[in-house]
């Protein structure tokens, strides 16, 4: 297994469209950077969020998921309250070769201020927006900037493609756009 390169990483979101829309090279013009990078791709967050919210007392079953665990917002920055979490998902939609597993790390500039990024592999075959998982671990609220980076993603590939992909075995999340709540 081994990390690929940027211009692995070009080629293949420029000729199997595997990263649409793809930034060539990194930005930081007055913002978080996003963009191609050494031996990855620093993803953006799009203006689409689900805050969590205790108004009405409801409990976060992944089971269950109740529409009154969170509100909804279409802004350009996104609060999360303190000691909260909000979901997201990127500007970008990837499609995964079947020879490769994406790895996703949140970006210094938001780690530092005390907001996780996560998000699970994203396994070969896969494909769709990513949704992202902010948690604001501070005590005070926090900001998340629509359109700028939110986290990069590395591109690992295996000694050969796998048996069985996610598009093979017809995973619950292929395909999603948009923010995707949990499915059973």
């Amino acid at each position: 297994m081994s990390i690929l390169s940027d211009r692995w990483i070009r080629e293949h979101a420029l000729a199997d469209r595997m990263i649409e829309p793809f930034v060539e090279a990194q930005r930081r013009d007055g913002c978080i950077s996003y963009g191609l990078s050494s031996y990855g791709y620093d993803a953006r967050v799009a203006d689409e969020f689900k805050i969590f919210t205790n108004v009405d007392s409801a409990v976060v079953d992944p089971k269950d998921f109740a529409a009154n665990s969170f509100v909804d917002r279409k802004t350009d920055v996104c609060i999360i309250p303190p000691n909260s979490f909000a979901l997201a998902r990127t500007v970008e939609y990837f499609r995964i070769p079947r020879d490769v597993l994406v790895i996703c790390l949140g970006k210094s500039t938001y780690a530092r201020c005390g907001i996780i990024v996560n998000v699970t592999p994203l396994e070969p075959g896969w494909e769709g927006h990513v949704t992202l998982e902010f948690s604001n671990t501070t005590p005070l609220p926090a900001k998340i900037y629509a359109n700028e980076g939110a986290c990069q993603f590395l591109f690992v590939q295996g000694n050969e493609p796998c048996e069985v992909s996610y598009a093979d075995r017809a995973g619950k999340y292929q395909g999603q756009r948009g923010v995707t709540l949990p499915r059973l």
